[in-house]
């Protein structure tokens, strides 16, 4: 088992950056790939971010792609979520997971452990 703490959220005005960190513990031997995704109301959740385990892939979504950067410290187990330029549409709550099979994807089935979710506001 992973467990998965998110923090970070917040209320930001349109233009702000928020840091989001993601936590995992328990069974964190492996090269496992971290992800973020997000979940607006009445939408479904949707993939905005992952990280190989060497930090060499990072695949994007094309809404964050250039305002987003995703890293992770393997040796303290967390992945982080650099948003700047933030916009209204980035309002979701942001979900941190972990893929254990060391094959980076985009696609949230993919994805074994979960977070609670970080609630993240861009006010306008």
């Amino acid at each position: 088992q992973v467990q998965l703490v998110e923090s970070g959220g917040g209320l930001v005005q349109a233009g702000g950056s928020l840091r989001l960190s993601c936590a995992a513990s328990g069974r964190t031997f492996g090269r496992y790939v971290m992800g973020w995704f997000r979940q607006s109301p009445g939408k479904e959740r949707e993939f905005v971010a992952a990280i190989s385990w060497s930090g060499l892939s990072t695949p994007y979504s094309d809404s964050v792609k250039g305002r987003f950067t995703i890293s992770r410290d393997n040796a303290k187990n967390t992945v982080y979520l650099q948003m700047n330029s933030l916009e209204p549409a980035d309002t979701a709550v942001y979900y941190c997971a972990v893929r254990i099979i060391p094959i980076i994807t985009t696609s949230q089935k993919d994805y074994d452990y979960w977070g609670q979710g970080t609630q993240v506001t861009v006010s306008s």
